[in-house]
């Protein structure tokens, strides 16, 4: 939404702590984050509300306009959103911290890879008219943001269109912002501390 410019109040819930529970149940039916709030509706997943704010915002073109492009920006956002178990697990996010080599299973390397010929695949296929996967900034780029900072927190060496990508999406005003935020929290989640 923040790269998008569309306007939003966020409510940071701590996780991980006896109440957080609790607390997420007074936004999210389902007690997960993230959720969306317009009014009475609530939307609590992720890929939902990227649909969602592609609906309400149409101007805001949030998948692509090309409809082989915006079949495959859905393909790969919802293989994000459904994958890459084996990377979430062994590399979780902490932007706080630099962990080189961590978490190099052959599951995570195989992982890794994919992800690799996935934004290769598409900046080749469809992003010749900008820096981001489709040209424009879509749903993918968004979905790919956690992934471009767990590759910067445990130094994984890319090869050199995604080392290019990776290197624009890190350096957004959006992404700084979220960083340097996640930079301000004090609390410590012991199990993806070094």
């Amino acid at each position: 939404m923040k790269q998008a410019g569309i306007a939003f109040k966020e409510i940071r819930i701590p996780l991980y702590r006896q109440d957080s529970k609790e607390n997420i149940l007074r936004y999210s039916p389902a007690g997960r984050v993230p959720v969306l709030e317009d009014g009475s509706l609530k939307v609590w997943d992720s890929l939902a509300i990227c649909e969602y704010l592609a609906e309400k915002y149409p101007h805001k073109r949030l998948w692509p306009r090309e409809t082989r492009a915006r079949a495959n920006a859905r393909s790969v956002s919802a293989e994000m959103h459904s994958g890459f178990a084996n990377l979430r697990s062994q590399m979780p996010m902490n932007v706080r911290r630099r962990m080189p080599g961590r978490g190099r299973t052959p599951e995570v390397l195989a992982e890794i890879s994919r992800i690799q010929a996935i934004w290769s695949d598409c900046r080749v296929r469809f992003g010749a008219d900008g820096p981001f996967l489709y040209g424009e900034f879509s749903v993918a780029d968004a979905m790919y943001a956690p992934v471009v900072s767990r590759f910067y927190t445990y130094e994984v060496e890319l090869d050199g269109g995604a080392r290019e990508y990776a290197a624009f999406v890190y350096a957004l005003a959006a992404m700084q912002e979220w960083i340097t935020g996640a930079n301000a929290e004090t609390e410590v989640i012991a199990e993806y501390e070094p």
